[in-house]
């Protein structure tokens, strides 16, 4: 796999960081991307993904509330976590999940290096992140709808797990933009995510495209 980043050229392990494509989706026909192993962590954690990214400014621009339970689904190494927990407050509750012991573990360690009191990790399924019912005013996917191998289990799931009128919001590389350097299986389209969304009973409410290489799409239940 290969990115531009910071005007130099990475090749990163396909081997070692993701696994293989996982065939494809049946409503869009997109590939199903291999998911980011523990190895791949060090990517997260860049010094440069504020700048190429944009991070604190995709929250901002969730407006996430004091107080609100909010997931981070496929949450890596936690750098959306800490982000969401700060933003939630000591009043508000973060569900951090991700199937990846590996990764748990990292993400778990930041929360203690941090000291995050409103952290619960949680170990998902494929087919299912292990939310609680009816309990969540946001869920939030970065980067990580894409490699979901039972993509339309998951959103079931999620949508249990929302509130009336919860939020899910997915960042995904933009699948338009060609200049965005990362690989076509690791982008979508606004289109493609709205067929496969709506098509679970999410209904769209806009898209968002503030941050450099990300489109944020917000759905409601």
């Amino acid at each position: 796999m290969q990115f531009t980043h910071s005007g130099v050229l990475l090749c990163l392990s396909v081997i070692t960081l993701w696994g293989a494509d996982q065939g494809r989706h049946p409503l869009t026909g997109r590939t199903i991307a291999g998911v980011m192993g523990a190895g791949g962590a060090s990517w997260l954690e860049r010094a440069e993904r504020e700048n190429e990214e944009r991070p604190r400014l995709a929250v901002r621009l969730l407006d996430v509330r004091p107080g609100e339970a909010v997931a981070d689904v496929g949450a890596g190494s936690g750098y959306y976590t800490e982000l969401l927990a700060r933003a939630v407050g000591p009043a508000g509750a973060v569900y951090a999940t991700d199937i990846q012991p590996g990764m748990l573990e990292l993400l778990e360690r930041r929360i203690r290096q941090h000291k995050l009191t409103n952290v619960k990790t949680v170990l998902g399924a494929e087919d299912d992140p292990r939310l609680p019912a009816g309990a969540l005013d946001l869920v939030l996917l970065v980067d990580v709808y894409h490699e979901f191998s039972r993509p339309q289990q998951m959103l079931r799931r999620i949508r249990a797990a929302l509130k009336p009128g919860g939020r899910l919001v997915l960042l995904e590389y933009r699948k338009e933009d060609r200049a965005v350097p990362i690989r076509e299986e690791h982008k979508m389209s606004v289109q493609d995510v709205r067929t496969e969304l709506e098509a679970e009973r999410f209904r769209f409410e806009r898209v968002l495209n503030d941050l450099p290489w990300q489109h944020i799409l917000i759905f409601r239940k």
